[in-house]
């Protein structure tokens, strides 16, 4: 018997880099999108690039529908990559930074320091 009644199993899986899908409370979350095939990625920085190595352990399609997206920042390519700015025009809602909303536009909300918001998963477009 478990000393902690309020520890639940919640999967989650590892896509690779700072991506992992989430499946709690019904709803689909997905963190930091990064979905671009392995290579050199300009960066706003003359003379700076990043080199990603590994491409993600499942791809969008095998995904399937996600019901939030937590994006830690949308400066990086490392952290939201081609492939997730397209897949954020499908996400219902995106949590992230208020920088990040106010550049980001469309169902991205920011939230300050220390500022939350209740989601309430009514009917999940993930399936779940």
């Amino acid at each position: 018997m478990s000393t902690t009644p309020w520890i639940e199993s919640v999967p989650i899986q590892v896509v690779g880099g700072p991506t992992v899908l989430i499946n709690y409370a019904g709803l689909r979350i997905l963190t930091d999108p990064t979905f671009d095939e392995p290579g050199e990625y300009q960066t706003p920085v003359p003379g700076f690039s990043l080199v990603k190595t590994q491409g993600p352990s499942v791809s969008l399609a095998e995904i399937g529908g996600v019901d939030l997206v937590l994006l830690s920042h949308d400066e990086h390519d490392d952290n939201l990559d081609r492939s997730g700015r397209e897949l954020l025009k499908t996400v219902p809602l995106t949590v992230t930074t208020i920088g990040g909303s106010r550049r980001l536009g469309g169902t991205a909300k920011g939230l300050a320091v220390w500022e939350s918001i209740r989601l309430i998963a009514i009917q999940s477009v993930g399936g779940v």
